[in-house]
C-alpha cells in the first residue's frame, strides 16, 4: 500500500476546484476566492486511511501544459471538478480532460479517476443521468461525487474516496465491462482460500470462516452475520454453499460482490493481509523480511517453524499413511508458483516406496533452512505461515545460531544442524557414502529414484522446477551442470537428535583459490586401492584445515577390498598419527545389508563437540606418557631392591 497520497484536481475554470480546496481546510465557504490554492498535505493522523495527502490545484491561467503535464504524472488519483449546472463542463469531461490525464495508454496503468460534480446547491436534481455514459465509457473512472463548496456538502467523502481510489484501486481487482473478477485477483483469492481450507474438504465450514475473518479483520462474524453471507451466496451462485460451507466459487462471488458496492477496501484488507501488493503479487518485504545472519552462524527451524510446517503435512497427509504420496506433494505446493523442491529430493532425504514421509520431509525443511535461508522464507511465505500463526513474518519461525567462534571458546553449541562436507577424489565413493547414510547400499538409489519418479506419474510434473536454493557443488571430473549431492538424516549425540547434512565435494575444486571448505566437520575420504586419492586429501587437509578451527575425519571407502601399492612417503595411518588426527575409519557400502551408521553419528559428534576432538588426543598422549613413566618407575625400583640385595649378600 503507498505511504503517501497525491490528489490533483483538474477541470474548467469557474467550476470551483480552489473552493473544494479551501472549504475543506478552512471548515467554511472562502469569502474570497484566490485563482490558485497552494499544494495542501494533510497529514496521516486526521485522515481516514491514516496516510499523509497532498492536495494540488490547477489554474490553466496561471500554469503551462509542460506543468500540467508534470503534475498529471506525479499525481496518484486526479480529480475532474465540473459545474453540475453547466453542461458544457460535462461535456468537458469526454472531450479533453480524462484524454489528457490517460490519453497515452502506452504509459502504463490509466490513473484512477474521481469525477466531481461541483455547485450541487445549483441543481437539485442532480447530473448523474448526463454523466453515467461517461463512467460507463471510461472504466478509470472511480466513482461520482456531487457537492458543494458553498453548503460544505459531501467535502470530506470526496477527498476520501479519491484516497480510497489509490489505495484500494479497482481496476486490478475488477472487470467492470466483463463484469467479473480480474484473472490474478481470482488467483489470488483462490490461494487464499486454499490456505484458509484447514481440512481440505474444498469448503469453508463456520470456524473455518471465524478465523478468516479473525486473522483479516480482527473480529469474528456474529452467527447471525454467517447466516446472511451464506443466504447471500445461496440465492446468487450455484454452488456457492454446499452442505451449509462457503465454496471456493461462493467465495469469489463474495468478494465480487464486495467490490460491485464499492467496498474493495474489503478485499484489498484481505490481498493484504495474505501478503499481496499493488500488483497483486506477493510483496518482496512479505516474503523476504529482514534476518540478520552474522559471519560464523546459521539458520535452523525453531519450534514454532517445525510446528507449522508439521501442521502442513498433516493437513495434505489426507490418507493419514503418515507420508505424502506424488499427488499429495502436488497438493502442497499448489499455492506456490512453481515446485520448490526438484528431482534430487529422492537422493537427498529418506524416503519410502516413492512417498515422502513426515522424517524425510522435516529433514528437507531443515536442509533448505541451513543452506539458502532466504528460500526458506519464501517458501513459508507462500504456505500463509505470517496469517495463520499471527506473526509479523516468517523470520520468527527462524533462529540464527550462536557464532561458532563462541560455541568453541565455551565448550558447548546450541546448535542442532552440523554440515560436513565429504571431500575426495571422483570414485572414491562418496556418493555411495551419502546414500548409505539413508540406509541404502550399492544399487539400492538408483531403484528408490525409479520408484519416485514413476510411481502414479505426477511428480514429474510437480518437480518440474530445479532444487531451487540450495547451493550446489559439483564434484571433479563430473559434467558441466550435473548438481552433486546433499543428504540429509538424523543422528543421536550423547542422547539428543541432531541433523546431519552431508555435502560432496571434489578435492580438486578444493584446491582452487575461490573453494570454499568451511563446514562442522570434514569427511576426507580416500580409496586405500589408489593412493593418489590420498594425496589429494591430504593436501586438501594442509591448505584448509591445518589450522584445527574444523575436525577432521579421514576415511578409508571400499574396505572390504584388497588395498593397492602403497607409495613413498607417509602411510594413512602415519599420517594422521604425525597431525594427532584419529586414526583412518573404515568403511564399506558392499552387501545388501544397511551400512554400520556409527561411522555418521562419530562424524556428527565430532561437529557437536569440536573442542573435545584434539584435546582427547592431547589426553591420551598424557596418560600414555603417564603410564609409561610409571612402569619405568617400577621397573627401576625393582632393579634398585635387587641390587640392595645382592649388596648385603655380598656383606
Amino acid at each position: 500500500m503507498k505511504r503517501d497520497v497525491r490528489i490533483l484536481l483538474l477541470g474548467e475554470a469557474q467550476v470551483g476546484k480552489t473552493s473544494l480546496i479551501l472549504s475543506l481546510v478552512g471548515e467554511e465557504f472562502p469569502e474570497e476566492v484566490p485563482p490558485r490554492a497552494e499544494e495542501i498535505t494533510i497529514p496521516a493522523d486526521v485522515t481516514p486511511e491514516k496516510v499523509p495527502t497532498h492536495i494540488v490545484d490547477y489554474s490553466e491561467a496561471e500554469q503551462t501544459v509542460e506543468e500540467l503535464q508534470d503534475e498529471i504524472h506525479k499525481a496518484n488519483v486526479v480529480c475532474v471538478v465540473y459545474d453540475v449546472s453547466e453542461e458544457a463542463t460535462i461535456e468537458k469531461i469526454r472531450t479533453k480532460w480524462i484524454p489528457l490525464v490517460n490519453g497515452d495508454t502506452k504509459r502504463g496503468p490509466r490513473v484512477p479517476i474521481i469525477l466531481v460534480g461541483n455547485k450541487s446547491d445549483l441543481r437539485p436534481g442532480g447530473s448523474m443521468e448526463a454523466v453515467l455514459p461517461i463512467m460507463s465509457q471510461f472504466p478509470e473512472i472511480e466513482t461520482c461525487v456531487e457537492c458543494s463548496a458553498k453548503n460544505l456538502k459531501n467535502i470530506s467523502e470526496l477527498f476520501y474516496y479519491a484516497q480510497k481510489a489509490v489505495l484500494h484501486p479497482t481496476a486490478p481487482l475488477y472487470d467492470p465491462e466483463a463484469k467479473q473478477l480480474m484473472p490474478k485477483c481470482a488467483q489470488a483469492l483462490t490461494r487464499i482460500f486454499r490456505l484458509s481450507d484447514q481440512d481440505m474438504d474444498q469448503v469453508l465450514s463456520d470456524q473455518e470462516l471465524s478465523a478468516f475473518q479473525m486473522s483479516c479483520f480482527g473480529h469474528p462474524l456474529a452467527p447471525q452475520a454467517l447466516d446472511d453471507v451464506k443466504m447471500v451466496v445461496s440465492k446468487n451462485v450455484a454452488g456457492g454453499v454446499q452442505d451449509d460451507r462457503l465454496t471456493l466459487d461462493g467465495f469469489l462471488f463474495l468478494n465480487m460482490l464486495f467490490i460491485q458496492r464499492g467496498r474493495h477496501e474489503t478485499t484489498w484488507t484481505i490481498l493484504r493481509r495474505f501478503g499481496y501488493g499493488d500488483s497483486l503479487e506477493l510483496t518482496a518485504n512479505y516474503l523476504c523480511p529482514p534476518l540478520r545472519v552474522p559471519p560464523g552462524c546459521s539458520t535452523e527451524l525453531n519450534h514454532r517453524g517445525y510446528q507449522f510446517v508439521q501442521r502442513m503435512f498433516e493437513k495434505h497427509d489426507q490418507d493419514r499413511d503418515g507420508a505424502l504420496s506424488p499427488a499429495e506433494l502436488q497438493s502442497l505446493f499448489s499455492v506456490f508458483p512453481a515446485a520448490p523442491w526438484g528431482p534430487q529430493l529422492p537422493r537427498t532425504v529418506r524416503t519410502e516406496a516413492g512417498r515422502l514421509p513426515l522424517h524425510g520431509y522435516l529433514c528437507q525443511w531443515t536442509l533448505v533452512t541451513y543452506l539458502d535461508v532466504q528460500h526458506c522464507l519464501e517458501h513459508l511465505g507462500y504456505l500463509g505461515f505470517p496469517t495463520l500463526c499471527e506473526q509479523d513474518s516468517q523470520a520468527h519461525a527462524i533462529t540464527v545460531t550462536r557464532e561458532k567462534r563462541l560455541d568453541q571458546e565455551k565448550g558447548q553449541t546450541q546448535r542442532n544442524v552440523f554440515l560436513c562436507k565429504v571431500v575426495g577424489a571422483r570414485g572414491v565413493g562418496k556418493s555411495s557414502f551419502l546414500q548409505a547414510f539413508l540406509g541404502r547400499g550399492l544399487g539400492v538409489s538408483v531403484r528408490v529414484c525409479r520408484a519416485w519418479t514413476w510411481g502414479a506419474g505426477v511428480l514429474e510434473r510437480v518437480q518440474a522446477a530445479s532444487f531451487r536454493g540450495v547451493p550446489l557443488h559439483q564434484d571433479a571430473g563430473e559434467p558441466a551442470g550435473e548438481p552433486s549431492a546433499y543428504t540429509i538424516d538424523t543422528v543421536q549425540v550423547n542422547g539428543q537428535e541432531k541433523y546431519l547434512i552431508l555435502c560432496e565435494v571434489g578435492a580438486d575444486s578444493l584446491l582452487t583459490s575461490s573453494a570454499d571448505a568451511t563446514c562442522d566437520i570434514a569427511c576426507l575420504m580416500f580409496d586405500s586401492r589408489h593412493p593418489r586419492s590420498f594425496s589429494l586429501c591430504a593436501s586438501v587437509y594442509k591448505r584448509h584445515y591445518m589450522d584445527r578451527q574444523t575436525p577432521c575425519l579421514f576415511v578409508s571407502s571400499k574396505a572390504d577390498l584388497p588395498e593397492g601399492v602403497l607409495l613413498p612417503g607417509l602411510s594413512p595411518t602415519e599420517f594422521c598419527r604425525r597431525h594427532r588426527l584419529p586414526a583412518p575409519a573404515l568403511f564399506s557400502c558392499a552387501g545388501p545389508a544397511e551400512p554400520r551408521a556409527a561411522i555418521f553419528t562419530r562424524l556428527a559428534t565430532m561437529a557437536a563437540f569440536p573442542h573435545l576432538v584434539h584435546g582427547e588426543l592431547h589426553a591420551t598422549s598424557f596418560w600414555l606418557r603417564v603410564a609409561l613413566g610409571a612402569v619405568g618407575a617400577a621397573v627401576a625400583a625393582v632393579l634398585s631392591f635387587s641390587l640392595y640385595r645382592v649388596l648385603v649378600k655380598s656383606r
